[in-house]
């Protein structure tokens, strides 16, 4: 069941990177998607894939409200912090916890470190304590 969760993400990246639906794009999606690479150590579980894509769904009104914000309310302060990625995460759920954060408008991931670490850049209104 992972591994067709790999293979969807793959062909919804390339969709997104092309945007052409037409069938020797899909046809050439498809066999990129099978071609490339796939890490058969790490295996995610198909709670946090569920999990990741609810979070996911869950962003959209978030990304509203935080572009309204800004919008409306100056945001002058940002800074860098580290996050802790969940234990035992596979590549394709790294990608999307990076991008469920990229997504906002306030927070973008800037390097992921392989000890399990995001770090991100956060627009603030006020400065930090």
């Amino acid at each position: 069941m992972i591994g067709y969760l790999n293979l969807i993400l793959r062909l919804i990246i390339w969709f997104l990177l092309t945007a052409d639906l037409s069938l020797p794009n899909i046809l050439i999606g498809v066999t990129i998607s099978l071609l490339l690479p796939h890490n058969h150590k790490t295996r995610g579980q198909i709670q946090d894939w569920m999990r990741a894509l609810w979070e996911i769904i869950v962003a959209v009104p978030i990304a509203y409200k935080e572009a309204f914000e800004i919008i409306l309310f100056p945001h002058r302060f940002e800074d860098i912090t580290m996050e802790q990625a969940p234990p035992r995460r596979s590549a394709g759920l790294i990608f999307l916890d990076i991008f469920l954060i990229t997504f906002t408008p306030k927070t973008i991931v800037s390097r992921y470190h392989e000890e399990g670490w995001y770090e991100v850049h956060r627009l603030r209104r006020r400065r930090p304590l």
